[in-house]
Formats: C-alpha cells, sequence, structure tokens
C-alpha cells in the first residue's frame, strides 16, 4: 500500500526536511528512523519537497509504501506510536491511503506558503516569525502583489546558482494582511523556485519602506537578476502553509 503522510514540524534547529549525508539533523531522517521502528520495516519518505534551515511547516505530505494495509483505517493507533517516537516539534497529523503511483510532490497542484513579520518586540515570537518595527505602507505592497500576478518569469527571486529546468512559475494568489501587532504575507502558486518567497518578501518590505517604488518593483521583476532584488528574510518567519492535491489521487 502507498500512503500519504501529513505531518507538521518546527523548523528551529533542523537543516531543513531534506536528508543529507553531512547532516543528521534532518526532518526527514528523524521521521524515517520513526517509521522503520514502529513499522518493523525499512522507511524511506518522498516528501513534498524541501525546506530550508529554519523554516516551517504547518502542513506537509510524504509518501511511503508499506506491506501493513489497516494504516489508515486504524490511524488514531499508529499516529498514537509515531507521535510518540519524534520530538515535540515533529507532529503526524494524518494517514491517507492513495493510489500506487501518488507522488507527494510532483502530484501537487498547489502550495501556500506564509511569512510572518512581528512589529512589537516579543521574546516568545523570535523564533517563529522576523521582527520589523519599521513603518511599512500596506498598501504600497498590496499594490506589488496584484502586479506580481501578472508575470510568469521569476528569475529575479530565486536562489543564485539553483539548477531549475523552468523559473516559471503561476502565482494564484499573493497578499498581506495586518491583524495587530503580526504582519502576514500569504502567496499560492502551482509551484515555486528555491528561495523565492523569502526573496519576495525581502524586495516587498522595500516597498513598502519606499525604497523602492511600484514602477523599481516591475523593473525587478522583469529585469530577472537576483542581484537586483531586495535581500532574503530571515527563515525563522516561513512557513509551509497547505499544499493542495487533486482528489482523484485518494483511496476511500
Amino acid at each position: 500500500m502507498r500512503y500519504f503522510l501529513q505531518l507538521s514540524f518546527k523548523g528551529t534547529g533542523y537543516h531543513g526536511w531534506q536528508e543529507q549525508s553531512n547532516s543528521p539533523d534532518t526532518i526527514q531522517e528523524i521521521c524515517n528512523n520513526a517509521l522503520s521502528k514502529v513499522l518493523n520495516h525499512p522507511v524511506k519518505l518522498a516528501g513534498a519537497g524541501r525546506t530550508d534551515t529554519g523554516v516551517h511547516a504547518e502542513q506537509f505530505f510524504a509518501h511511503f509504501d508499506s506491506p501493513m494495509k489497516n494504516l489508515a483505517e486504524e490511524k488514531k493507533k499508529w499516529l498514537y506510536k509515531f507521535n510518540s517516537t519524534t520530538p515535540f516539534s515533529i507532529a503526524f497529523q494524518d494517514i491517507l491511503k492513495v493510489k500506487p503511483d501518488a507522488h507527494a510532490r510532483f502530484d501537487a497542484i498547489a502550495r501556500t506558503y506564509r511569512y510572518d513579520i512581528y512589529t512589537r518586540k516579543n521574546p516568545f515570537l523570535y523564533t517563529n516569525a522576523l521582527f520589523y518595527p519599521y513603518p511599512l505602507d500596506i498598501s504600497a505592497m498590496n499594490k506589488a502583489c496584484a502586479t506580481l500576478k501578472q508575470y510568469r518569469d521569476f528569475s529575479s527571486f530565486k536562489k543564485t546558482q539553483s539548477n531549475n529546468k523552468t523559473d516559471y512559475c503561476i502565482i494564484k494568489s499573493a497578499h498581506w494582511e495586518m491583524q495587530g501587532d503580526k504582519l502576514s504575507f500569504t502567496i499560492t502558486a502551482d509551484r515555486f523556485l528555491r528561495n523565492m518567497v523569502r526573496a519576495i518578501v525581502g524586495t516587498m518590505l522595500n516597498v513598502g519602506t519606499g525604497k523602492y517604488s511600484h514602477a523599481d518593483f516591475c523593473k525587478i521583476v522583469e529585469g530577472k537578476n537576483r542581484s537586483h532584488a531586495g535581500a532574503s528574510v530571515a527563515a525563522c518567519g516561513l512557513y509551509l502553509a497547505s499544499i493542495e492535491y487533486p482528489p482523484e489521487i485518494f483511496m476511500p
């Protein structure tokens, strides 16, 4: 049977999701070891994508194969066992049966990221959001969001020297919202380039402070040159909020 495993994690202290030969502190390796121990057979999770060091996930999916056929039917029991073998920074949320060829990464049709900023110093948030106490023009930043959806090539925001087959993405929605002392940027697209969200946020903060005009922002996107965009913001404020899949890959 092939299963999708839904989980969430706080990325602080981890070197991202992807297992690495030179670092044992990855979400994937910890989860592989936990499931292998509980199920009593080797488990190699295939994740929905990579997350960078320090990035969090409210909803993440990974698939794996198992000869055990009752994991989804008895998910309460198995989730309890899985969660008993991982630290509190990693939580398994659901087990779903999927078709044999379903893939957590390649079958995803949309992903949503959120970046959180807090404007007043708070000792409980410094590993969960970016502290940014400077005045911002939120309407100018949302104007940039509306313009962003008109573009397809986001080379200006990709990690330098990254090897992408294509730099094209379709942004479905993007907006900034202020609630009290918390400012959040939410963006949904069919796919994202590595470091893309953090680079967009850094560039839009420059729009909000008046360093970049709206015309400047458009030129940055159209220029397709990473060195012209703003600096990437810290990983601590970035969350993979949700992933969308076509319903037909799931089994009853």
